[in-house]
């Protein structure tokens, strides 16, 4: 079994890579398991929030090398890597990370398609590709430095430096440290306080900050105003209103 699933609050599933004597190296069989993990979570209305996690050690270590190894220039461009990457970046939900231990490679690619990403005391982020004559292949470039610059992009990714977990949380690649022991639990609960919120706003706050890097100022904020009218129509918004007015806990139902 590649990952494990379970729902562990109302609303909230969590993944878990289950690899550990690879130390959760990413597959292509472990990625279409994740893929087809949130492609099933997609269409549940019972799930409103993931999380996604290794263990208390490793998050993932990177890619399978063994599996690379086997590929050349032509079966490279048929590799389905690029197709799951996409599933898993086109996942509407909110995904929560929690990174214990090693995130490089691949590993910390898979980190940055998070919306939110917790880390334990322990965590260690790097693209160590170059020391084996490669680029990060999984939007690691792109990603990253849309998050930390260009500069420091460009040190990381040619050095292959480790990030240690307080520099993570300095530079925007996660929101909060956690002892190790405790970084799943933390992630749960932050995920189950987003499962209560009205899901159809999540969605479109998901949307709006995901063009961030991709549309102007000007069209970032005509989109805004779009999902803001939008909302209007839903139930969910007027249950909200009515519930802050009545002093009591709002009860969305995702319409």
């Amino acid at each position: 079994m590649l990952i494990k699933t379970q729902i562990v609050k109302a609303g909230v599933l969590l993944i878990e890579l289950n690899r550990p004597e690879k130390r959760n190296a990413l597959n292509n069989a472990t990625l279409t398991a994740i893929a087809d993990a949130l492609q099933e979570a997609e269409h549940n209305a019972e799930i409103r929030t993931v999380v996604l996690t290794g263990n208390s050690s490793c998050f993932a270590a990177g890619a399978d090398l063994n599996e690379l190894a086997t590929l050349d220039v032509v079966s490279i461009q048929q590799d389905p890597r690029p197709s799951l990457w996409k599933l898993i970046d086109e996942f509407s939900k909110p995904l929560i990370m929690a990174v214990n231990g090693y995130a490089f490679g691949a590993g910390f690619e898979l980190a940055l398609h998070a919306d939110i990403v917790l880390c334990g005391d322990n965590a260690q982020f790097a693209l160590p590709e170059i020391s084996l004559g490669m680029l990060p292949g999984a939007g690691g470039t792109q990603r990253l430095a849309r998050l930390v610059g260009q500069q420091l992009t460009m040190r990381w990714a040619m050095t292959g430096t480790p990030i240690s977990a307080q520099t993570a949380l300095q530079h925007g690649i996660t929101s909060q440290i956690c002892p190790k022991d405790l970084t799943v639990q933390y992630a749960v609960e932050l995920a189950e306080k987003i499962a209560k919120q009205a899901p159809l706003a999540i969605r479109v706050i998901k949307q709006s900050l995901k063009t961030v890097h991709e549309v102007s100022l000007s069209q970032g904020l005509k989109l805004e105003r779009q999902h803001f009218v939008w909302l209007a129509a839903t139930q969910d918004r007027q249950e909200g209103i009515h519930a802050f007015l009545e002093k009591r806990q709002p009860q969305f139902r995702g319409v």
